[in-house]
């Protein structure tokens, strides 16, 4: 057996932790087990609702939205499945990786698969802010009818950029590794060139794309508040708009949450050329998973017919957003009107 293959991404210092209770609940095989059990039946249950929703839809706009949902969705269902698969596996069997996995592909694998698992959901977040804003913001800059097989593409193009990022360790930006408790594969957090352009490379595509999901979210709930409070602009019911609204600012907040303290804290480690706080590293993992959980929940909470529960005035009234743009001909306004990505 080769010792420096090896060394690519097992021969690596892993001190042990003290044991504590906070300690073991992280790296006990039950809590890895429930908690994915938990997601992946969330997942799918949201899955369930989503394509409900879609074969019910008569909206463009709103099938689009629903596309990249389904994409978050399916994002976080595979990401519990192929990590968890591993790490589970692990708990249970303790199996030595140096034997199973001499020539570190799987590991490679799982690293990779962390990471685009990881940058999807960040990136579909921000992609659909960006078709939000475009849509409430500006709704004549694009075509009136959103096609969906664009939506499909874009749900594409964001996965193979995240896949991109994903392989950069294996053409030598950086590289993967095994990690504390030995359970997982993730990319080198160190202040060594590679490694370091790597980690910031990762931290910095995920704190980008949370920033501009929360400007471009937050500019588009003014801009939702301002038409719903016009006395004036009461023409149409437009329950729809909030809803895809509220349902992208609960996925912005639960991502933001959930990945900020991990992100921020890789970009800390390898600029102070500090060593890895590995305690640190697995509560903020932890952390980041939980958004795999969370998302589903999003979907399965805030649709119209919970929000009305909860606030049954939502969809008494609705107000068009053709009516921040009053100069508009009639014939145009109506045409536009029927056709708009918020129909």
């Amino acid at each position: 057996m080769n010792v420096s293959s090896l060394s690519r991404c097992f021969l690596v210092n892993l001190p042990p932790l003290p044991k504590t209770n906070s300690t073991s609940s992280i790296t006990s095989p039950w809590f890895s087990t429930i908690f994915c059990i938990i997601g992946l039946s969330s997942n799918l249950f949201a899955l369930f609702v989503l394509l409900n929703a879609y074969q019910r839809t008569q909206s463009s706009s709103r099938s689009s939205f629903l596309i990249f949902l389904s994409g978050l969705v399916v994002t976080d269902f595979l990401g519990l499945l192929v990590t968890g698969a591993i790490v589970v596996t692990y708990h249970f069997m303790h199996f030595s990786w140096e034997t199973v996995d001499p020539w570190c592909n799987l590991c490679n694998y799982m690293g990779i698969s962390m990471v685009f698992f990881g940058l999807s959901p960040l990136l579909l977040g921000a992609t659909m802010a960006v078709e939000r804003y475009m849509g409430i913001n500006r709704p004549f800059s694009r075509s009136t009818s959103t096609s969906k097989q664009r939506a499909v593409l874009t749900v594409g193009l964001v996965w193979a950029f995240a896949l991109f990022i994903g392989l950069l360790p294996i053409f030598g930006l950086g590289r993967y590794e095994l990690h504390y408790p030995k359970s997982w594969c993730f990319f080198r957090i160190a202040s060594e060139a590679t490694d370091l352009a790597f980690s910031l490379t990762f931290s910095m595509v995920g704190l980008l794309s949370v920033v501009m999901s929360f400007i471009l979210n937050t500019i588009s709930v003014v801009t939702l508040f301002r038409v719903c409070c016009n006395r004036d602009t009461v023409q149409r019911r437009r329950d729809h708009e909030v809803e895809m609204m509220v349902q992208l600012v609960g996925i912005m907040v639960i991502a933001s949450v959930c990945w900020s303290p991990m992100l921020i804290f890789i970009a800390q480690t390898v600029l102070s050329n500090k060593p890895v706080q590995i305690r640190f590293l697995l509560i903020y993992l932890r952390i980041a998973t939980w958004n795999q959980i969370l998302d589903p929940w999003v979907y399965i909470l805030f649709r119209r017919s919970v929000l009305k529960r909860i606030y049954p005035k939502i969809g008494i009234s609705r107000s068009s957003i053709m009516t921040l743009y009053p100069t508009l001909t009639t014939s145009l306004r109506r045409k536009l009107t029927q056709e708009s990505v918020l129909a």
